[in-house]
């Protein structure tokens, strides 16, 4: 089994090919490539830590909502951030707008700022605009989350009257983005990785027979 690292730039799509777009499997050689696959998606453009791997059953159980695998995102988003706002998150319920259900979402590390001050995080292609407002509301935070819906993050800070206009996962499970790895770089697992991905196999099989809990 192979086992990788890749700290995501934003701009590629998550996919294994794109007749019309670069992926992130294009961050890898090509003699590479072949029979590995990202486990999971990040938006376009989403930064950040995708294990790719050429292990399905690992990605299955890192991947499936039942075994709430925990995912940690630091973001930046326009809006107002309130105590009363965090604790919507934290109870879950009717969040996303269109009758689903969320599971609670957990935000830490919050700094509330403006758009001047984050003015170099918000994409080039409507700074300009946001600049109007150099005082308008802007916050950062550590989101967790346990789905993995699509665009899930967006939609949650969404759901609080919030847009989120930088986002970066920074955590997977057990498996956190290395520091030294520069926006397309990647690496092999370390030893201990390759251990832990060997771990949430097990983990996997002994469910499916009914003799292990999960781990989160």
């Amino acid at each position: 089994m192979r086992y990788y690292m890749l700290n995501k730039p934003a701009g590629l799509i998550t996919a294994t090919e794109d007749k019309h777009e670069k992926t992130v499997m294009d961050c890898f050689p090509k003699e590479m490539q072949k029979g590995l696959f990202p486990v999971g998606r990040l938006d376009k453009d989403t930064e950040g830590l995708l294990i790719i791997t050429d292990d399905g059953d690992f990605a299955f159980r890192m991947l499936r909502p039942e075994f709430g695998i925990k995912k940690r995102y630091f973001l930046r988003a326009f809006g107002e951030i309130t105590e009363e706002k965090i604790k919507k998150l934290a109870a879950g319920g009717s969040l996303y707008g269109n009758g689903e259900e969320a599971r609670p979402a957990f935000l830490d590390e919050v700094i509330s700022s403006t758009v001047e001050e984050d003015s170099e995080y918000i994409p080039e292609d409507y700074r300009a605009h946001c600049m109007k407002n150099p005082k308008g509301k802007t916050f950062s935070a550590v989101i967790t989350v346990t789905e993995g819906k699509r665009h899930e993050v967006k939609l949650l800070i969404k759901s609080i009257g919030g847009r989120v206009f930088y986002l970066k996962r920074i955590a997977m499970g057990d498996f956190l983005l290395d520091s030294n790895l520069f926006p397309g770089e990647f690496r092999e697992f370390t030893p201990e990785e390759v251990k832990t991905a060997e771990d949430y196999r097990k983990i996997f099989i002994d469910l499916s027979k009914g003799k292990a809990e999960g781990k989160t």
